[in-house]
């Protein structure tokens, strides 16, 4: 009887490890899809694999998607590491499914520059995986002269041409306020001047989807805009009459955030994943196949890529607005009530 009990509590014990093994072995990843994800893949995904063995398995969706996920798997975690945009972050912190980052356990965050690092309180939450920006984009064969202001989009020469995001784009609701402060000098809280302002614009297309942006400026159907660097430049690098400009009151702009999920079977892994992220190796990577602005210091990056990036040539991430996402949320349903009933109609 003791033998056979020896038995059974060796081969639980051996289940056990086999179970914890592959627990460490493979690491899940939720990031974006397309582009975005084969970036992620071949920059920080691939490497990681070489460099400890763990294989990372990835579980593709937008960040809306991702959190739903994590509030699903809460107490008995799938996802391990997870990539999310600014706000969605928030958001995800708010509903207790992520776990603090140890930025002792990454040696590689020495060189994060201080916005990259996301905290409430001391508790670190989220940290970047790089910058994107939305500023002007322009067909370069019917804007000939460099736009160096958002007011250009009130040029009549353009109206009925202009391309602004919609509050259904995750940009839309954090542009207004941007435009508000930064462009219109508008600190009211009712925002009744920039309202004002907007309706004066004569626009062509209110954008979802960055998808629907590049498809309008490709087709035409509309000739200057707002539009994230990342699209415009790779409309410019498919051969389009394209350009990109960082207007004189800046740009706004968010960036891609990684974050540990609470109850991540593979700590460790994680932490080694976010490492390999932060690496100036990795930075220009996504820096030169999605023209990510780097969260690290210490990236080489020849001037085309360079010039592409959010912040513009000879610019920094203080050139960038970054958005407190908490006003932003805040405000949201005002601004979306106001716009569908003043803007979208």
């Amino acid at each position: 009887m003791m033998d056979r009990v020896c038995r059974l509590s060796l081969a639980a014990l051996l289940l056990g490890s086999g179970a914890a093994y592959a627990d460490s072995s493979t690491l899940t990843v939720a990031y974006y899809g397309g582009n975005w994800g084969e970036a992620f893949d071949a920059c920080v995904a691939q490497p990681f694999t070489e460099k400890t063995g763990i294989r990372v398995v990835a579980e593709i969706g937008n960040s809306t998607t991702t959190l739903a996920k994590l509030q699903q798997q809460s107490g008995d975690a799938v996802i391990d590491v997870a990539y999310m945009d600014g706000g969605i972050s928030e958001l995800a912190h708010e509903a207790g499914v992520l776990a603090p980052i140890d930025l002792a356990a990454i040696p590689n965050a020495a060189s994060y520059l201080p916005q990259a690092v996301y905290k409430a309180g001391d508790e670190v939450f989220a940290v970047s995986a790089g910058y994107y920006s939305l500023g002007l984009i322009y067909n370069t064969s019917e804007v000939t002269e460099t736009p160096d202001s958002w007011l250009s989009l009130w040029d009549e020469s353009y109206a009925g041409a202009v391309a602004l995001p919609s509050p259904s784009n995750s940009s839309g609701v954090p542009f207004v306020l941007f435009l508000a402060r930064s462009v219109l000098g508008d600190t009211s809280e009712s925002l009744d001047p920039t309202f004002a302002k907007l309706k004066e614009l004569d626009t062509g297309l209110l954008f979802d989807s960055s998808g629907a942006a590049s498809n309008a400026f490709q087709s035409s159907e509309v000739i200057i805009g707002a539009h994230f660097n990342v699209g415009a430049w790779d409309l410019t690098d498919g051969g389009l009459p394209i350009g990109f400009s960082v207007p004189k009151e800046g740009v706004w702009a968010t960036d891609a955030r990684m974050h540990v999920v609470k109850g991540t079977k593979n700590p460790e892994g994680a932490a080694q994943y976010l490492d390999m992220a932060a690496s100036p190796e990795a930075a220009a990577c996504l820096a030169e196949r999605l023209y990510l602005g780097p969260p690290v210091t210490g990236v080489t990056l020849t001037p085309d890529i360079e010039r592409k990036l959010p912040w513009g040539e000879g610019g920094s991430v203080e050139k960038l607005h970054l958005s407190d996402w908490t006003e932003v949320n805040a405000r949201r349903a005002a601004i979306v009530e106001r716009w569908n009933r003043e803007i979208a109609n």
